[in-house]
């Protein structure tokens, strides 16, 4: 799936906007595409400031894209501490 081109934003999201956002994707994890994730949002927003949104989330990779299209949170910062704090792990030069 293609991300959307950058354009001119007239108006810039909310915070409490992209936390809404955020929140839905965290708890419809893989459910949804793109267009379904908007228009199954708890509150109404214009499809450009969605996109707005969606971008940024994607360029900071907080989601992603599967090969459906489908759109999942993968951004678990308490996860990859604790998973990188384990010696057995990491990665011995030979």
């Amino acid at each position: 799936m293609k991300l959307t081109t950058k354009k001119k934003v007239l108006r810039s999201p909310r915070l409490d906007t992209v936390k809404m956002v955020e929140e839905f994707i965290k708890e419809h994890d893989g459910e949804f595409k793109k267009r379904k994730l908007w228009e199954s949002l708890p509150k109404k927003m214009m499809y450009q400031t969605f996109c707005t949104v969606f971008d940024y989330l994607a360029e900071k990779r907080w989601i992603s894209i599967d090969a459906e299209g489908k759109i999942g949170w993968i951004y678990y910062p308490e996860s990859a501490r604790k998973w990188l704090a384990r010696k057995d792990l990491r990665w011995k030069p030979r």
